[in-house]
């Protein structure tokens, strides 16, 4: 399965390379991310939740680093989900920041019949990604992230208080 997602995020690329370079922010905003420990120079090891509460565990490497540019990566043989990608970071038009593009390749363990399941809970990795730099956005412009009660996991549409009016 193959991903590709970008934000626009009013920020200068070396500050959105700087923080992506380092496994424990990724691990702060991406919501299924449960750590990313760094294990060598350009190695990390990813414990990631998945759909029913499934967890799944691989170690990557950086596979090219160009600074304040791209960072691509894969995982590594024996991997539980077999992955690789990279993300771009690119001057936005009109001086409007850094235009954030990640492509993301991965090969499903469980198959079509996982892929129906993630979407059916919403966690489809294109919608996830999608959450995902979104919630980047809002950390890197304005310093945390926002959450009502429609965004809670499980959570419906917001409510007044009392019910529906």
């Amino acid at each position: 399965m193959d991903v590709r997602r970008a934000v626009t995020i009013l920020r200068p690329a070396e500050e959105l390379y700087r923080f992506w370079h380092d496994p424990a922010n990724l691990a702060r905003v991406f919501d299924n991310v449960e750590s990313i420990e760094s294990t060598g120079e350009r190695r990390s090891h990813w414990r990631v939740k998945g759909p029913m509460g499934v967890t799944a565990e691989w170690d990557a490497e950086i596979t090219e680093d160009r600074p304040n540019e791209l960072i691509a990566w894969r995982s590594l043989p024996g991997a539980t989900v077999e992955n690789s990608g990279s993300v771009r970071f690119t001057p936005a038009p009109g001086d409007r920041g850094t235009e954030i593009l990640v492509d993301l390749h991965y090969q499903d363990p469980a198959g079509s019949v996982g892929t129906m399941i993630a979407k059916v809970f919403r966690q489809a990795p294109g919608q996830q990604l999608l959450d995902d730099l979104r919630a980047l956005k809002q950390l890197m412009e304005t310093g945390e992230v926002t959450q009502s009660d429609s965004t809670l996991p499980g959570a419906g549409p917001a409510q007044p208080p009392g019910g529906t009016p």
